[in-house]
């Protein structure tokens, strides 16, 4: 099969006004980049230059560790639910970020005096972004928050307080990990490592399905997979804080198109 060619200019080919796709040509890199949506906070009041407005916004973390791992990033603010499938639909791959604490609402609990304030939109729309991707088939990292979302999409619950792990108010804690031999995130990162850590929830009762992939040392559940079928992976961690790119390598590696 010859060379494919795009992007002409009106003197076409002879006036060297194309371009190649072809294997190994740049297009055909770009092409075969996955497209991953990055879920975002919702802020009421954020401050830049001369501006104090209502933004949605997120850590400039995740945009780098998706591009670094090989993907190209798309933000998704929250949105009415009943469009979550159209953006999935239009999507290679999914990460729901990190944030504020779920609603104990959402997996039928009194609310603990120190978990935080509702984030009653962004919930609503993680929620059915991680149900249409399910439906899908769509690869997803959960990162955080996300993970706990996953579990209570799938039925679980999570514990509201636990102590000895975030740092101080601002800055994440370190800890180490350990991955649960035969599980995905095992076949990603066979090895104990340290993670960059900030959070006061975990994970109580497990959602349909799932499975730990990793603990912490006083046995907090770490990561969480749906084992065979579509890539779902969830991380309790922050690795968009961090220099380690397997599990965002994962997920591009699960959502990269399919050549035809």
């Amino acid at each position: 099969m010859g060379t494919a060619l795009a992007g002409c200019t009106a003197g076409g080919p002879a006036a060297g006004g194309c371009r190649p796709i072809g294997p190994g040509s740049a297009e055909e890199d770009r092409m075969g980049m996955p497209l991953i949506g990055v879920s975002t906070y919702l802020e009421s009041e954020t401050r830049w230059g001369a501006w104090t407005l209502p933004a949605v916004l997120l850590p400039d973390g995740y945009r780098r560790l998706v591009q670094a791992a090989g993907g190209i990033a798309a933000l998704l603010p929250p949105d009415s639910p009943d469009r979550a499938a159209a953006a999935v639909e239009r999507l290679d791959g999914l990460v729901i970020a990190g944030g504020p604490d779920v609603d104990p609402e959402r997996y039928g609990a009194e609310r603990d005096p120190r978990t935080g304030p509702p984030a009653h939109e962004r919930d609503a729309w993680e929620l059915a972004l991680i149900d249409a991707a399910l439906a899908a088939g769509t690869p997803l990292l959960a990162i955080c928050r996300g993970m706990q979302l996953l579990n209570v999409a799938l039925g679980g619950t999570l514990v509201q307080h636990l102590d000895g792990h975030a740092g101080r108010p601002g800055v994440f804690g370190t800890h180490p990990v350990v991955p649960v031999p035969g599980t995905r995130y095992a076949g990603i990162v066979p090895e104990e490592t340290g993670v960059p850590v900030f959070h006061h929830q975990a994970l109580d009762r497990l959602g349909r399905g799932l499975v730990v992939g990793a603990r912490a040392a006083d046995g907090t559940v770490e990561s969480v997979e749906l084992p065979g079928g579509p890539w779902v992976l969830g991380v309790q961690w922050h690795p968009e804080m961090g220099d380690d790119l397997r599990v965002m390598q994962g997920l591009v590696r699960a959502a990269a198109p399919v050549a035809s």
